[in-house]
C-alpha cells in the first residue's frame, strides 16, 4: 500500500502546470516495495564524475539506503536506521549497548560520547529482524543513567556497522562512497565510515558540488519527466519490482 499525501489536481490548477504525482503505485501494484525511489537519480548524479568502477551513494536521513551504480547496474536497499538512531540514543534497541561496559573510544569531533564498537555490532546481529522496520528504533524509552551523549555515540557506531554491512557488494566492490543526506554533516558518522570502508574513498555530497539537501525534491523532478516519457522509474534490483517499471500520474490545470 502506498498513499499520496497532497491534492496534486488542486496544484495543478493553483500554478497552471500539470502536476505529476503518485510515482510509486504502479511500482506497488505490481509486486514492488515502492522504495528507495531516488537511485535513478543518483545514477544520473554519478555518471557527470569521471570516475572508474563501482559507486555507492548513502543517504543518510531518519532511515539510511544504499544505491550501487556501475555502468547500467543499480543496486540499491534499505540499510537501517540513520539519523533516527543517531539523534535519540534512548531506544529499546540500544538498550544491549547502552548498557554495555566493555573497551570503549572517544567518539571524536561531532560527539561528545563515547562509542563501544563491540556493542554495536551485537546489538546489529540481535537485531537483524528489526532493521526491516527501522521506525522501530524510535519509540523512546527511557534507559536510566544512561548518558545521552554516549547513546547517541554508540547509536552513531551503530548506524554505521549498519550501512558497511552491505560490503562486499556484487558484482565488484565499490571504491568511492559518497553521503548524503543528514547523515554527511555527522562528522563522526563519516569518520566512522571512512574507517570502516577503507581503503574505499567516502566523500560529502556537498564536496562533490551536490545540494546534499535538495538530492530528493530533485529527484522527483528528475522522475516526472522519466514518467512523461515513459522511462522506468524503479528496477528489480531497487524495489523487487519484477520488470522495470515507469510511473507517475498527471494531473492537469
Amino acid at each position: 500500500m502506498t498513499v499520496q499525501i497532497g491534492d496534486a489536481l488542486a496544484l495543478a490548477k493553483a500554478i497552471h502546470i500539470p502536476v505529476m504525482y503518485d510515482f510509486r503505485a504502479a511500482d506497488v501494484d505490481a509486486g514492488g516495495q515502492g522504495a528507495p525511489f531516488v537511485p535513478v537519480y543518483h545514477r544520473a548524479l554519478a555518471q557527470s564524475l569521471d570516475w572508474e568502477g563501482p559507486t555507492v551513494v548513502v543517504n543518510i536521513g531518519g532511515v539510511a539506503n544504499i544505491t550501487y551504480i556501475d555502468g547500467d547496474t543499480l543496486i540499491a536497499c534499505d540499510t537501517g536506521p540513520g539519523q533516527c538512531a543517531a539523534r535519540r540514543p534512548h531506544v529499546p534497541l540500544a538498550e544491549p549497548a547502552l548498557r554495555y561496559r566493555g573497551p570503549h573510544r572517544r567518539a571524536g569531533q561531532g560527539r561528545r560520547g563515547l562509542d563501544h564498537p563491540r556493542a554495536a555490532n551485537a546489538v546489529l546481529s540481535a537485531a537483524a529482524a528489526e532493521i526491516a522496520r527501522p521506525q522501530r528504533f524510535c519509540s523512546g524509552s527511557k534507559l536510566g543513567d544512561i548518558p545521552p551523549e554516549d547513546g547517541a555515540a554508540t547509536l552513531t557506531a551503530f548506524t554505521a556497522a549498519a550501512i558497511t554491512r552491505v560490503v562486499p557488494l556484487p558484482p565488484k566492490e565499490p571504491k568511492n562512497w559518497i553521503v548524503a543526506g543528514g547523515g554527511a554533516r555527522n562528522l563522526t558518522m563519516l569518520r566512522m565510515l571512512r574507517e570502516c570502508l577503507q581503503p574505499a574513498t567516502v566523500r560529502a555530497a556537498d564536496t562533490l558540488g551536490w545540494a546534499s539537501d535538495a538530492i530528493e525534491a530533485q529527484a522527483f523532478g528528475f522522475l516526472a519527466a522519466r514518467g512523461l516519457k515513459g522511462l522506468p522509474l524503479s528496477y528489480p534490483a531497487t524495489t523487487g519490482v519484477p520488470f522495470p517499471m515507469t510511473g507517475g500520474i498527471i494531473a492537469r490545470p
